[in-house]
């Protein structure tokens, strides 16, 4: 998604990420005849997707100002043509279903991680060597499980930038640090893309991501790490015979400051494991909605400590991080759209080879109708690339039964397709993951030379590219 800088390109796939969850929940609950459905229903969809793709490209001023009204416009063709069809009672309840259960409890998360991770600063700066640059990688990648791809970026893009401001040739560096910080390296936990978030929401358990992701995870990291350490090695040495470049900003020694907000993360982590084992059987209900008291009490300590935060960590730290509200902002804002315009896209995937979107399902499918695993990490990962990856992955999770159980059990090895389709392959242009272009936005802030859209995929389609194919035969 590409926003105005930072906060349009965050806000875009959180949006996305959570909306997919929920319209599948509401769907089920009111039982629309996704059959009957034609693909007429899917064009608000299609259309919203669209607008973020292209608004922040195309026409960013009038995006920045009206995306809220887009937005609303293309939800309201899904909610009047609803209501008039099916009941206004139906629609109604959808969305309270989808709002309830998904949507909030996806926002106070990204809210939290946002909020925590802006109050964590990496002072100080070293010379961008070859191994340097990537062993800061590796810790952005390893850390992006922990406080999200986004959290990851927002802690690590200045402290890289700052490393290799100095050098003539660093474009490579950056785009590097989109493919395994803003990317490949939030595969492991919930925590670290919204479309794994998505799928715990929707009932995988919190570690089958680390156990059944790790392997597809550390095979990818390494490769693409090892084609980042010899091209800088080389971009190194060919410096060495150039004119020099005064440093703008002299190495220093590296401080992490806001300390205090660490216990905090490890506290978000642990109210949802709380949610995921504790299970008292008390619900409330809300207009015939069940809202699990577990949910309630995960969503309540997490807010509590993003509030703990903002009021612990100092002004000038979330400053020095560029930090402001308004990526969560755009992000409450499409995710309400989305979430409704999913609803019956989710509806008609449901009916499966009797519904609209048949060929799709007969694409990822054998003669037999089991799963093609491969087709599934490639389509996921292509449509990925381009439509933001947590609705693709809901798209696709839906697909492919969308029972949680028989997913992670039976089904193992296509939930794995899907996850690492949806993870890695939002890395190939610059909109596939939210902070893909915010990073893009601050490093040209920052004075990088950063390659433009198309110039962008001719780096992830000489390296991505040739690494899914060996992952895809490999694994799938």
């Amino acid at each position: 998604m590409r926003f105005s800088g930072s906060a349009a390109a965050f806000a875009i796939t959180t949006c996305l990420a959570a909306v997919l969850a929920s319209p599948a929940l509401a769907a089920e609950a009111h039982e629309l005849p996704g059959a009957a459905m034609g693909l007429i229903w899917a064009l608000p969809f299609a259309g919203l997707l669209l607008s973020i793709a292209t608004g922040p490209l195309l026409y960013p001023h009038f995006w920045e100002h009206h995306y809220g009204k887009i937005a609303a416009f293309w939800a309201a063709l899904v909610v009047v043509p609803m209501a008039f069809f099916f009941g206004f009672d139906t629609a109604l309840v959808s969305v309270l279903h989808t709002v309830l259960l998904e949507y909030l409890s996806f926002i106070i998360l990204l809210f939290a991680l946002f909020t925590i991770s802006g109050g964590i600063l990496v002072a100080g700066n070293i010379h961008g060597t070859p191994a340097t640059n990537a062993l800061l990688l590796l810790i952005g990648a390893l850390l992006a499980s922990v406080v999200g791809t986004t959290g990851a970026s927002m802690i690590m893009i200045r402290p890289m930038i700052r490393a290799n401001d100095n050098r003539p040739f660093n474009a490579h560096v950056v785009v590097f640090f989109i493919f395994l910080v803003s990317n490949i390296g939030g595969s492991l936990t919930p925590l670290g893309d919204p479309p794994l978030f998505v799928g715990f929401l929707r009932g995988v358990d919190f570690f089958w991501t680390t156990q059944h992701l790790l392997t597809e995870t550390l095979f990818v990291g390494a490769v693409v790490l090892a084609v980042f350490f010899a091209l800088d090695l080389w971009f190194h040495r060919r410096e060495e015979g150039q004119p020099k470049i005064k440093d703008p900003t002299p190495d220093s020694k590296i401080r992490i400051r806001g300390l205090p907000n660490l216990p905090l993360l490890a506290g978000v982590i642990g109210a949802i494991l709380l949610s995921a084992t504790w299970r008292p059987g008390i619900s409330l209900d809300v207009f015939g909605v069940h809202v699990e008291l577990q949910n309630l009490v995960r969503d309540a300590i997490i807010v509590v400590l993003a509030l703990v935060s903002l009021a612990i960590s100092r002004k000038e730290y979330r400053q020095a991080n560029g930090f402001n509200w308004g990526p969560i902002l755009e992000v409450a804002k499409l995710f309400a759209a989305i979430f409704v315009c999913i609803i019956p896209v989710i509806a008609i995937l449901k009916a499966g080879m009797d519904g609209a979107l048949a060929p799709l399902v007969a694409l990822v499918s054998g003669p037999d109708g089991a799963p093609n695993d491969l087709a599934y990490f490639w389509m996921t990962g292509a449509l990925s690339s381009f439509l933001d990856n947590a609705p693709t992955y809901l798209v696709f999770f839906e697909l492919a039964g969308g029972n949680p159980q028989h997913l992670m059990t039976t089904l193992a090895t296509t939930l794995t397709a899907i996850s690492t389709g949806a993870v890695f392959m939002g890395a190939n242009t610059y909109i596939g993951n939210a902070p893909n272009f915010m990073v893009y936005a601050i490093a040209r802030e920052r004075g990088v030379a950063m390659p433009s859209f198309f110039g962008y995929m001719l780096w992830s389609g000489a390296v991505l590219i040739p690494t899914f194919l060996i992952a895809g035969w490999l694994f799938f």
